[in-house]
């Protein structure tokens, strides 16, 4: 079984190369993040053609996540329990469509589009912390109260959690950058320290492994990237794992997404 996180950044923009992904990959769930879609705009006639059902949580033209699978979609729930809202007022505050799960052929998966954080004295970063918080919260007693679940909290996590995670940490951190404060790596940590396991990076080592780099400044073939896209594993997941790869190749040509898809073969 195979199962794959990819941030697409616009599913409309990218459904040709979504598809032929899809058909190349051979994938049996799919978590995707930034579907940039209301439900009534996303393309589900794309998966149903390809064999997968799909579920997916859009609110706007931002943030969006959504699941395909080709092994079975049940208990499909939008936001995780008490998931933090945010907005500018009391009118517009929602929580965001940022975190839909979904039960695949006996896994549980959580597609995550966790907030970005914005700039580190933004309204959004303490946001992105509760977020996280909440979420680790939740996670942390679904495996204890269930210690053989096989859980995978997959998607972009707009965090860096090692020095070598991005392309040159004295950079970010003269621009006193988001993704790598030491608030954001201590929330990302406390999923490792609650029993979930980073699956991917075993396989993937660094430094200059990453899943993420900026359209701008030539970024990607300057190899000036940020592994920031993650499946954090239970237990009982992680020992399931037999390979993980990053497919950097999707990020080259037109029209790609500026994220890669990874992806985690189980036995």
């Amino acid at each position: 079984m195979k199962i794959a996180t990819w941030n697409v950044n616009s599913i409309r923009a990218r459904a040709d190369r979504i598809e032929a992904w899809l058909q190349r990959s051979d994938v049996d769930v799919l978590a995707i993040q930034e579907t940039k879609a209301k439900d009534e705009n996303f393309p589900w006639e794309l998966f149903e053609k390809n064999g997968y059902e799909v579920a997916h949580f859009g609110l706007s033209q931002w943030n969006g996540v959504a699941i395909a699978s080709r092994v079975g979609l049940d208990d499909v729930e939008r936001t995780f329990p008490d998931q933090p809202k945010f907005g500018k007022t009391e009118e517009t505050t929602v929580a965001e469509a940022r975190a839909i799960g979904a039960t695949c052929g006996g896994v549980r998966v959580w597609s995550l589009y966790v907030p970005n954080g914005r700039a580190v004295d933004d309204p959004h970063m303490p946001y992105k912390l509760e977020w996280l918080k909440t979420l680790k919260n939740h996670a942390a007693q679904w495996i204890t109260e269930n210690p053989s679940l096989d859980l995978a909290l997959m998607g972009d996590w707009n965090i860096a959690p090692q020095d070598d995670d991005v392309w040159d940490i004295d950079w970010f951190r003269a621009q006193n950058a988001t993704h790598i404060t030491d608030p954001e790596r201590q929330a990302f940590a406390e999923f490792l320290d609650a029993g979930f396991v980073d699956v991917v990076r075993p396989f993937t080592p660094g430094p200059g492994v990453y899943t993420y780099w900026d359209y701008t400044q030539l970024r990607f073939p300057k190899r000036q990237g940020m592994r920031i896209d993650f499946v954090l594993g239970s237990p009982s997941l992680a020992k399931r794992v037999t390979g993980a790869v990053i497919d950097r190749e999707e990020r080259k040509g037109k029209g790609a997404s500026d994220h890669a898809p990874v992806i985690v073969e189980l036995d």
